[in-house]
């Protein structure tokens, strides 16, 4: 934290072996001072993802493949935004 970010993003996917924890940036949230947004990336696919990250102190979440695969766009989004 030497360069004093004011955004943090956390890739949930190791891309070693492509293997997705969503838990990842959960855990990663206590080392970052609560000033520093901290984006959640990857492995985001339901309503309780959401809320599961949001009440770890998430600010944020980049949600790419839940949307782009779901049949209804439009819908997901308000799912994810309830």
């Amino acid at each position: 934290l030497a360069l004093r970010p004011r955004l943090i993003g956390v890739n949930n996917r190791d891309l070693r072996t492509f293997q997705v924890d969503i838990e990842t940036t959960a855990r990663l949230r206590s080392f970052i001072p609560p000033d520093v947004a901290l984006v959640a990336e990857s492995g985001i696919h339901t309503e309780d993802d959401v809320a599961r990250l949001a009440g770890a102190g998430i600010d944020a979440m980049l949600i790419g493949e839940g949307l782009v695969t779901a049949p209804n766009i439009g819908a997901k989004v308000r799912e994810f935004a309830n």
